[in-house]
């Protein structure tokens, strides 16, 4: 029972930081576009690199 005296706080302490930490992250918008990670994953808009040029001799 004396470990439930450090437990409990550690634990709403914990639970507020997790808390306070997913807040931020709505604030800050991490989850404003959702799909798009998504799809620029998967899109190749990326075009080849021109080939190298070719040294006369």
């Amino acid at each position: 029972m004396q470990s439930l005296v450090y437990l409990i706080p550690l634990a709403l302490a914990l639970g507020g930081l997790g808390l306070w930490g997913f807040l931020w992250s709505l604030r800050s918008g991490q989850y404003d576009d959702l799909e798009g990670a998504g799809w620029r994953a998967i899109l190749d808009d990326d075009e080849a690199p021109p080939p190298p040029p070719r040294r006369a001799g």
